[in-house]
């Protein structure tokens, strides 16, 4: 029997831990009792120390670095519980890997993220739990149901109390997307914190290393802060920042 809701066990990998229990802990429950070890060959073996026959079972694992290793986590473990016959099975991933290579760029590139989405599917996941995916469009990519979480409320809620409006002129900050594909992001955020917006031009040569080549907007004597939703290298948020200040004029860059 299926008890959605009723009868929930959360169980987490190598990747997040902390996460989990801290998850478990607002929820009032016990993380559940596993074992994700690694062979001598790099092999995942995942052991399951209870019964979750019928249970609504949650899996907390974010695809983050090392990526591969995490991944395979995840799609063992979802497959344990599986064969475990738990009632429903969510994988909570709040950091999803491989969503930047959501579209063929160029002539023969991978569309990765649609591959993990099957490979989630495959190991009989029913649900997916993520946040601010690189791309809202890839909760498509996914057979099954996608809940997409957004930080946004998070970031409007402590802008809002740093830079209160009865204390601080809006007219003189600005939120910045630091390419053009953080547009609509930064420009949802700036409606909430009642912001103006501006875009740095930005041109990659080649992976991980990004050249900036202007700031569309005025930001000059302004306070700008820059609203991205992933951080790698952080090149483009390092470049962005020093074209708002040499470039653009900005007072200061949060």
């Amino acid at each position: 029997m299926n008890l959605h809701g009723k009868d929930i066990k959360i169980f987490t990998a190598n990747s997040n831990p902390k996460v989990a229990a801290e998850i478990a802990q607002n929820l009032g429950l016990p993380v559940g009792q596993s074992e994700v070890v690694t062979f001598s060959d790099g092999e995942v073996s995942v052991s399951i120390q209870e019964s979750v026959r019928g249970s609504d079972v949650f899996v907390v694992q974010s695809t983050s670095s090392p990526v591969n290793d995490h991944l395979m986590e995840l799609l063992i473990m979802i497959d344990a519980f599986k064969r475990a016959s738990a009632g429903r099975i969510t994988a909570v991933i709040p950091y999803m890997g491989y969503a930047r290579q959501d579209r063929k760029a160029k002539a023969r590139d991978p569309i990765s993220a649609k591959l993990v989405a099957d490979l989630i599917t495959a190991a009989g996941a029913d649900r997916v739990l993520s946040m601010d995916l690189h791309c809202p469009q890839i909760q498509g990519f996914f057979d099954i149901p996608v809940d997409h979480l957004l930080g946004n409320p998070t970031f409007v809620k402590y802008y809002l109390e740093k830079f209160p409006e009865e204390t601080y002129n809006h007219d003189e900050f600005v939120v910045v997307a630091p390419d053009v594909g953080s547009v609509a992001r930064a420009r949802a955020f700036a409606t909430k914190v009642h912001m103006g917006l501006a875009i740095v031009d930005k041109r990659r040569q080649k992976a991980n290393v990004c050249e900036v080549m202007n700031v569309i907007g005025d930001v000059k004597g302004k306070t700008c802060i820059l609203y991205d939703d992933m951080v790698d290298t952080a090149g483009s948020l390092c470049n962005a920042a020093n074209a708002l200040v040499e470039v653009g004029g900005a007072k200061e860059v949060y």
